[in-house]
């Protein structure tokens, strides 16, 4: 059973958030590591992206990339999916875990959302128990927050992971999760 403050946090899937799944999302923790700021990504692009025209990211331009081991634990795939050219602050990634799989303990500056694409995954807030989430649920972890998300056990998950930068960062790692903090 969920408390009234989880709730908050965990939403489940009503037609709206399909809608916003659908659509071009962001996050910048996880571009941010492999070396692209919003910043960067307004100069790596060039002045088409900073333009008033529309863009459109085609599936399989952007390369898939290992999560790295210094932040994860088990296998994890990450899909950039983009990244705003400034003044915009917001990235996205599909990121998939394999069962098992999970990130470390971490922040975010200005918080972060989670949307469940896709199998069965565990979050959890230092302090809060572990709870599971399934497609369709979006997890919203507040600014400063400690927390980490991945696959259960038995069971890999994909979320789309929006979250914005401040002063160039997005996150801020910290410690892996041990095997004793991860089994419910």
């Amino acid at each position: 059973m969920h408390s009234a403050h989880d709730k908050a946090l965990i939403q489940p899937a009503t037609p709206a958030w399909g809608a916003v799944a659908s659509m071009a999302l962001c996050i910048s923790a996880l571009i941010a590591p492999m070396g692209l700021s919003p910043a960067m990504a307004g100069q790596v692009a060039g002045p088409e992206l900073r333009s008033t025209s529309m863009q459109i990211k085609r599936n399989g331009e952007q390369s898939s990339q290992k999560g790295p081991d210094a932040w994860f634990t088990g296998q994890v795939r990450i899909d950039p999916l983009h990244m705003a050219p400034e003044p915009a602050r917001v990235g996205s990634a599909s990121v998939t875990f394999e069962p098992g799989a999970r990130t470390a303990w971490h922040t975010h500056p200005l918080g972060q959302t989670l949307i469940i694409v896709s199998g069965t995954g565990w979050v959890q807030r230092e302090g809060g128990p572990v709870e599971e989430v399934r497609p369709g649920d979006v997890v919203w972890f507040p600014p400063g927050v400690r927390h980490w998300h991945g696959a259960t056990p038995t069971n890999a998950m994909t979320h789309i992971a929006i979250q914005e930068s401040l002063d160039g960062k997005a996150v801020d790692w910290l410690e892996k999760v041990s095997d004793e903090q991860y089994v419910r």
